[in-house]
């Protein structure tokens, strides 16, 4: 298995790097270039902005202007990035202090444009715990009830129970996310008043001035007041994950349940009915093991999904995720941030397939990578 996986890491370098050439060409042809984000600023000078296309090397040839992203070369030698002051005269930020110019490969994704000169790397670790917590939620209640209601209709094909699971997740999968989300806040927050219609946290109830790892101030709010700061915590979750896991859900109880109607007319299963196997051994142990295999794959490809924020949930909602974050960097031509994100969901894509192909020797003892 140690073999397969360093196996797999290896061939997945060509495919990062054929990603990375494509997300580097995207930025170079969308609005405005790299420096669109700069024109906003009607202090700043033709000679400002002339400085600062040579800082960062985009009066270079195009392959040039790559590799110094990349963080392979850097043919002046300059470890320093820019930072643009409100009067728009530009000024040099050491590389130590962050928005350096040493590259992806050095983790280094260069500064954002629209947060006065903070690394990528911190805007992007401010609001990956938030997605991640929403999407770690939305992982657990998706799959419980999508191995849940798929099993419920394979075992019980053809009746009325499973006519109502297969109406409602054909209901459920028509929904387009963006719609679905506004139809909940409809419901539940302007007309019921019952929950929050978005945000992560209720300002008048938590003065921290947000949640990341790291903010001594919510933590130190959450230690005396636990119970108020996780009721009010899952009161903004509930709209997003059930937004999250419907659509999700729909789809992946439909694979479960044709999984498990091909394997419950298995001859093993017979075979263990017959010997008197209790029926929930039979269908927990012996039937959804093997009927999980083909669910794995799409789990797999879903997972970056949940991990990128789910853009049009985070938006609708307002969740400050990764997924709002990209949202709002396109919008201001932030493409340092924009470039980052889709790096490390090209990192969360390689990776979610690599672990369905180790889950599957996990649920079939079977499949050897020797």
């Amino acid at each position: 298995m140690t073999r397969y996986i360093v196996r797999r890491l290896v061939g997945a370098i060509p495919t990062l790097f054929i990603i990375s050439i494509l997300i580097y060409g995207f930025v170079l042809l969308a609005p405005g270039g790299p420096t669109a984000a700069f024109a906003m600023n009607a202090k700043m000078t033709a000679e400002s902005r002339a400085l600062i296309v040579h800082r960062w090397g985009l009066d270079q040839p195009i392959p040039v202007q790559y590799c110094r992203w990349l963080g392979v070369c850097n043919p002046d030698g300059q470890g320093l990035g820019i930072l643009v002051s409100n009067s728009g005269v530009p000024y040099f930020l050491p590389a130590a202090v962050g928005g350096g110019n040493n590259g992806v490969l050095h983790l280094d994704l260069g500064i954002s444009s629209s947060k006065n000169g903070v690394p990528v790397t911190e805007v992007i670790g401010e609001h990956f715990p938030r997605t991640l917590m929403l999407a770690g939620v939305a992982l657990v209640v998706w799959l419980t009830l999508a191995l849940l209601l798929g099993v419920i209709s394979a075992v019980k094909r053809y009746t009325k129970i499973d006519g109502a699971i297969t109406v409602f997740n054909y209901v459920a999968y028509s929904f387009p996310t963006f719609w679905l989300g506004l139809l909940l806040i409809i419901i539940f927050s302007s007309a019921l008043g019952w929950l929050p219609a978005g945000g992560m946290w209720d300002v008048k109830l938590d003065p921290a001035p947000g949640f990341y790892f790291g903010s001594s101030e919510y933590w130190s709010f959450f230690s005396q007041h636990p119970l108020a700061v996780l009721a009010d915590l899952a009161s903004h979750l509930i709209l997003p994950v059930a937004t999250l896991v419907a659509v999700s859900v729909a789809g992946d109880s439909r694979f479960v349940r044709a999984s498990m109607i091909d394997a419950l007319r298995q001859d093993f299963v017979r075979t263990a009915g017959a010997k008197g196997v209790t029926e929930r051994r039979v269908i927990f142990k012996h039937a959804l093991r093997n009927a999980l295999l083909p669910v794995v794959t799409n789990i797999g490809l879903e997972l970056p999904f949940l991990f990128t924020g789910a853009i049009a949930t985070e938006t609708v909602f307002s969740w400050p995720g990764m997924g709002k974050l990209f949202i709002d960097s396109v919008g201001k031509f932030d493409y340092p941030v924009v470039m980052g994100i889709s790096v490390i969901t090209a990192l969360l894509v390689v990776g979610g397939n690599l672990l369905a192909d180790i889950v599957y020797a996990i649920v079939d003892p079977r499949i050897s990578y020797g």
